[in-house]
């Protein structure tokens, strides 16, 4: 039976629920993800789209494409990136940091290792 996990943004205008398996934990160094989030790598893990819901006040993040038919979402009054969609058809991804309790979500793989900082090693 799958677990439903919980999480947001910051300031607490977006939140969400999520019930199903997580899937595919990774780091991402790509372009994108390194200026939307100021950092280095960001780490996502994905949902099932048919378990996914949008629970806080603010409704669903604000969305930016960042690559033709892939979003990232992110809360209008704090600026937190909580979320990507078109990634993978029928998952929505969450940054791992926005999820309340991110306990045993151990990414397996780094996306755009090639674009990793040369300070940071890339996790292979």
């Amino acid at each position: 039976m799958s677990q439903t996990m919980h999480g947001g943004c910051l300031c607490g205008n977006i939140r969400f629920s999520a019930t199903g398996d997580p899937d595919f934990p990774h780091l991402c160094s790509c372009a994108h993800c390194q200026r939307l989030s100021g950092a280095p790598v960001v780490s996502w893990v994905s949902f099932p789209e048919e378990g996914f819901a949008w629970t806080g006040p603010g409704g669903e993040p604000t969305w930016f494409e960042t690559f033709p038919g892939i979003r990232r979402g992110f809360c209008p009054l704090c600026g937190s990136t909580v979320a990507s969609t078109g990634d993978e058809a029928g998952l929505v991804g969450v940054t791992m940091m926005a999820l309340d309790d991110h306990t045993g979500m151990v990414p397996v793989r780094q996306s755009f290792a090639h674009n990793a900082v040369p300070w940071l090693p890339p996790l292979s």
